[in-house]
């Protein structure tokens, strides 16, 4: 596996491979990314995984500096997969001047994560542009517990006419139901005990959606969650799949999807289910 660190060394690497595969991270690698890189090494001729922790995507300074960086032990683990290489790029490589774009998705990015981190969506928007822009991948793989971001970077290919096919995954848990995240790593253990309430009450909310309504549905998980001591819900919201709009009837046309951000003390986790409804 080869270890890339600027445009040029990615450049040359991507002309000797046809049809490669990305998985952009930020790193500390965990089995939810090594999904991803398995799911792309199965599809293409070369699979290249970035780790980058992007600072244009942090409205909060502390969330960056907390945020783990484990790259020995990433390389290490990528070592373990048949990924090909390995792009690590600094700030300055990224950014060689400073970004300064600004996008429009719409309504995609003003609701749930768009409301409560401002200018996140926008600099998520500038480094996967970018990224893809340095490595010219056949396929992006990108997993599915960051439901909105999926639908802000299928929203990016189309403004920016990307020819690069999209592939979400699905959320890969821990035995006890928890979604993988590197934040993860970041929880005390009696936090660590607690969160797999989160997605413990998802999967009652998908029972009771049978039953309730939605607005019946939000205060069950709520009360549910918040009951915990060491839990405190930013957000549950009932959207519709597709445009990440609030749905305020099951009778609404289109799939839903229960998004749910929880904090942990300062941990921030985030979670997903899909919603069948009355």
């Amino acid at each position: 596996m080869q270890i890339l660190h600027t445009a040029l060394q990615l450049h040359q690497w991507r002309q000797q491979h046809k049809q490669v595969g990305f998985v952009p991270t930020m790193g500390a690698l965990h089995k939810g990314h090594l999904s991803l890189v398995l799911r792309a090494c199965t599809q293409n001729d070369a699979t290249l995984v970035s780790i980058f922790v992007n600072p244009t995507q942090f409205n909060d300074s502390n969330d960056l500096a907390r945020y783990p960086r484990t790259l020995d032990a990433d390389v290490q683990l990528l070592q373990s997969t048949p990924c090909d290489a390995v792009f690590v790029p600094s700030v300055e490589e990224v950014y060689p001047t400073p970004d300064t774009r600004v996008f429009d998705f719409g309504q995609l990015d003003k609701v749930m994560e768009g409301s409560h981190r401002p200018g996140h969506f926008n600099g998520v928007a500038q480094v996967v542009s970018r990224l893809l822009e340095m490595a010219q991948p056949t396929r992006a793989y990108f997993g599915q517990k960051d439901f909105q971001q999926l639908a802000i970077v299928k929203a990016l290919m189309q403004q920016l006419h990307y020819a690069v096919e999209i592939v979400p995954c699905p959320i890969v848990r821990e035995s006890d139901g928890l979604a993988m995240s590197s934040r993860n790593t970041l929880l005390v253990p009696e936090q660590r005990a607690a969160a797999p309430l989160i997605f413990k009450t998802l999967s009652e909310a998908v029972n009771l959606s049978k039953t309730l309504n939605i607005n019946e549905l939000q205060q069950f998980v709520r009360q549910k969650i918040n009951a915990h001591p060491l839990l405190q819900i930013e957000y549950f919201e009932v959207v519709n799949a597709d445009t990440l709009q609030a749905v305020c009837s099951w009778e609404e046309a289109g799939s839903k999807q229960g998004c749910i951000a929880v904090h942990a003390g300062d941990i921030r986790l985030i979670d997903n289910v899909q919603l069948e409804g009355e």
